[in-house]
């Protein structure tokens, strides 16, 4: 009895100290009377236990299989490798027998990585899922494995980088149904592949919860997603022309996904929806997800957002190609309802030559709950763009106390001062609790000439409770730039 209720005390602590307690296991051989050394915090945790008769040693024959499993469970969770286990079957015979009775609580599974014909591992292990992760130049053992009678085992596939040589074989290998599949993620090295057929995993794959395809053309994926309502993640990235999908048809399928968690969509060119119908008057919701992130033009994500609710949103990635004229205003419907954008404190505003980024967190300490992405090369239109937006559709904007405003390292010649003045008060207007403005070197000169334009009673229209402005590039007891003396006198 007073051996149970300490096992009982080993079963509370093993979480937090089992991976010293297996490692330590690890080193002993194969004999029942080999004593392993219990880890000194765990052998204080037991003293302190109200039980009796405490010892100070254990057995490994003395553990029941239950104890086991769950230290081999916290054990094999903690790694990141999948084969992991290996090392327990080979301690005895006995912990060989306990794994092996126990595949679904240990997570089983063997990993293929293509250098070897997937048969020779088969053949020396037990019946169990396989993981898919292709090593270096492995594509034909790999494209072998996926056309065998195995197939039926693939859990997880992992396959980055598909060469244009073996995108062929490969398509018509996952034409068939792959009933064990639950991860499925692959890139095309190539931009310009045909497109994958509807057959696609047989038409159907309902155990599926992760989907991730790059640079893959498939514009029949709305019939895949009816049947895949278990997905977690979905992520459609630099889709190109012929794999095109309409807002109407991803938000058919996507309202049967009531478990999913995080959308990721994004086209490599600017495609515009073919038409736009007014949001239906009930709604669907997605009520799991909390990560969206996007890439295309305005039209194409108001006429996504339009018929659904997702209230439980606190990450949002939206990446826009250049527009004259940004009307969303769904997406600051989207905005005002998530709880996570209520308040938000900091925001970094990124210039480059390719597009111009708007990034806020809620403090420092965490990762940032939007990232706002213009792709444009000229200055004023992004300034121009990104203010159109702010000032329309981010209504969190007038609780920001602290924005950074930096330069991506561009050339002299991207700075165009007669056109941007306008366009820099515009960006600011909106940011009527800000207290603190930092600028980078390059950006200070050209944000300050803007506030000088203020004067009289101008001068508090914008940044009315600003305290402080921090200039990079001034020597520490410096005296105040000239193209600011007006604006901090005022």
């Amino acid at each position: 009895m007073s051996f149970r209720l300490r096992i009982l005390r080993l079963r509370y602590h093993v979480s937090s100290l089992c991976t010293g307690f297996i490692q330590s296991l690890l080193h002993c051989t194969a004999r029942s009377s080999t004593t392993i050394g219990v880890p000194s915090q765990l052998e204080a945790s037991l003293e302190a236990s109200p039980c009796e008769h405490l010892q100070d040693r254990v057995t490994i024959d003395t553990l029941p299989d239950d104890v086991l499993v769950e230290s081999f469970h916290f054990y094999v969770n903690q790694s990141i490798l999948t084969n992991e286990w290996h090392k327990l079957v080979h301690v005895c015979q006995r912990w060989r027998d306990v794994v092996f009775a126990s595949p679904r609580r240990l997570n089983l599974r063997l990993q293929y990585t293509g250098k070897s014909p997937m048969s020779e591992m088969l053949d020396i292990w037990p019946v169990l899922p396989v993981v898919m992760n292709h090593a270096l130049d492995s594509w034909e053992n790999v494209t072998v494995a996926l056309e065998s009678e195995h197939h039926h085992r693939i859990c997880q596939i992992n396959l980055w980088d598909i060469p244009t040589s073996h995108w062929e074989r490969f398509a018509v290998a996952m034409q068939k149904p792959f009933p064990k599949l639950t991860y499925l993620r692959f890139r095309i090295q190539d931009n310009t592949v045909a497109s994958l057929p509807d057959s696609f995993l047989g038409g159907s794959s309902p155990l599926l919860r992760y989907l991730s395809l790059a640079n893959c053309p498939f514009p029949g994926i709305p019939k895949l997603l009816l049947s895949a309502n278990q997905l977690v993640v979905l992520s459609l990235f630099n889709i190109p022309d012929s794999g095109y999908i309409s807002p109407q048809d991803l938000v058919t399928v996507l309202s049967a996904m009531s478990r999913l968690e995080t959308l990721s969509l994004g086209f490599r060119s600017p495609l515009y929806p073919a038409s736009r119908p007014p949001p239906p008057l009930t709604r669907s919701g997605l009520p799991a997800l909390t990560g969206l992130t996007f890439c295309g033009v305005h039209e194409y994500l108001e006429g996504l957002l339009a018929p659904i609710e997702v209230p439980l949103l606190n990450k949002l990635d939206v990446t826009f190609f250049m527009d004259i004229d940004f009307v969303i205003p769904q997406l600051h419907r989207l905005i005002t309802k998530a709880e996570s954008f209520k308040r938000c404190d900091i925001a970094i505003v990124r210039t480059s030559d390719r597009a111009i980024r708007f990034t806020v967190y809620r403090d420092t300490n965490k990762l940032p709950t939007l990232l706002l992405e213009i792709r444009c090369r000229e200055l004023d239109w992004q300034l121009g763009s990104l203010a159109q937006v702010c000032s329309s559709s981010l209504p969190f904007l007038s609780t920001l106390v602290h924005l950074d405003i930096v330069d991506g390292n561009v050339p002299q010649s991207h700075w165009k001062d007669e056109m941007e003045t306008t366009q820099w008060l515009e960006l600011l207007a909106p940011l009527t609790a800000m207290k603190v403005l930092h600028l980078s070197h390059q950006v200070a000169p050209h944000v300050c000439q803007a506030l000088e334009e203020l004067v009289g009673e101008r001068v508090t229209e914008v940044l009315p409770a600003l305290q402080n402005i921090f200039l990079e590039g001034l020597e520490p007891l410096g005296s105040v730039p000239k193209y600011i003396e007006g604006f901090i006198a005022a």
